[in-house]
């Protein structure tokens, strides 16, 4: 598996895939951590604790200070895992590492397939760092 670590850290948790990328600046609840978003498939969706598998980000810069909040509150992702590279969710959990040390690591895989394969895996650990990240399912 070819695996980048964006965000360095460790995290367990469901694994939540969503079929559309997200903006988290108007798509996302940062106090309640749910999808806001009405027209997004997942609408309602609680995202706080999951290993989040999306494509890529959608949308506003100002996302990174709505995922870095998150982050602080407790209602994030535990993890996310992105098929594309994204700046934005990136700063978001730099940011909340840097200002409150908490961790949300953030993963890129670039193998469609195999991307699809984990997402599929109902419980995943998480440990990301030194550039690179593993994936381990858990029972």
């Amino acid at each position: 598996m070819s695996a980048q670590c964006l965000v360095e850290g460790a995290a367990r948790g469901p694994s939540l895939k969503l079929d559309d990328p997200l903006s988290f600046w108007g798509g996302f609840d940062s106090s309640s951590g749910k999808v806001i978003d009405r027209f997004h498939p997942q609408h309602g969706a609680c995202l706080s604790g999951a290993i989040l598998f999306m494509e890529r980000g959608r949308g506003s810069s100002s996302g990174a200070s709505v995922l870095a909040e998150a982050i602080r509150l407790g209602t994030a992702p535990a993890a996310i895992i992105l098929l594309v590279e994204d700046a934005i969710i990136t700063t978001g959990a730099l940011v909340a590492q840097m200002l409150y040390q908490i961790d949300c690591p953030v993963v890129a895989i670039r193998n469609q397939t195999e991307w699809q394969r984990l997402a599929a895996l109902p419980r995943l650990e998480v440990t990301a760092g030194a550039g690179s990240a593993m994936l381990t399912p858990q029972p």
